[in-house]
C-alpha cells in the first residue's frame, strides 16, 4: 500500500484568505511560498481554527499578529481597536468560518464533501499550538503592510495501491 498526499487543495485556502480579507476588509495579503511545517506548531498572536470531515478528516488554522488582526477588524466593523479582546476573537472566528467555507466551495469542485466544525480561537503574545494531526501541515505565509498571517491546512492522505 503506498501513502499519497495531494497537495492540490492548499489553492482553494490561498486563493480564499486573498479573497475574503480583501473583499471583507480591504487588506491586500501578499502570499509567500507554501511549506511543509516541520515544527508541527503554529506561534502567533491570534488563532482560530477549525477542523474538517467528510471526504477527507483535516484541519486548518488561520495564525494572525495583533496588528494584521487589528487593522482587518477595523476595517471591517469601521472600529479602531488596539487590543485584542472579545470583539476581535469573534472576528477571528468568523474569519476562519468565511475562509474555510469558501475554500470549501472550490473543493466541491475537485470533489471532496467537507464539513467543518466550530471554530476555537486562542489568543496570547506569541502562544503555539500544536497540530493533532500526524500528516504533514501545509503553510501558506501572507504578508500585509501591518505584519505577517500564515494558513496552515492538513488532510489525512488517501490510501491507494496504485503508486
Amino acid at each position: 500500500m503506498v501513502l499519497r498526499y495531494d497537495v492540490s487543495f492548499i489553492n482553494p485556502f490561498l486563493d480564499a484568505v486573498v479573497g475574503v480579507l480583501g473583499m471583507m476588509a480591504s487588506v491586500k495579503v501578499n502570499p509567500g511560498k507554501p511549506y511543509i511545517n516541520r515544527s508541527r506548531s503554529a506561534i502567533g498572536d491570534v488563532t482560530g481554527s477549525l477542523g474538517f470531515s467528510g471526504s477527507a478528516d483535516g484541519v486548518m488554522s488561520l495564525t494572525l499578529d495583533e496588528p494584521v488582526i487589528l487593522k482587518i477588524v477595523n476595517n471591517m466593523l469601521a472600529e479602531s481597536y488596539s487590543t485584542i479582546n472579545d470583539d476581535i476573537a469573534d472576528a477571528v472566528g468568523e474569519l476562519t468560518n468565511m475562509i474555510a467555507g469558501q475554500a470549501r466551495q472550490d473543493l466541491v469542485k475537485q470533489g471532496m464533501k467537507l464539513k467543518a466544525s466550530t471554530p476555537t480561537v486562542i489568543i496570547g503574545k506569541g502562544h503555539k499550538i500544536s497540530h493533532i494531526t500526524s500528516s504533514p501541515i501545509l503553510a501558506i505565509p501572507f504578508t500585509t503592510d501591518e505584519g505577517s498571517l500564515v494558513v496552515e491546512v492538513s488532510f489525512e492522505p488517501e490510501d491507494s495501491d496504485n503508486p
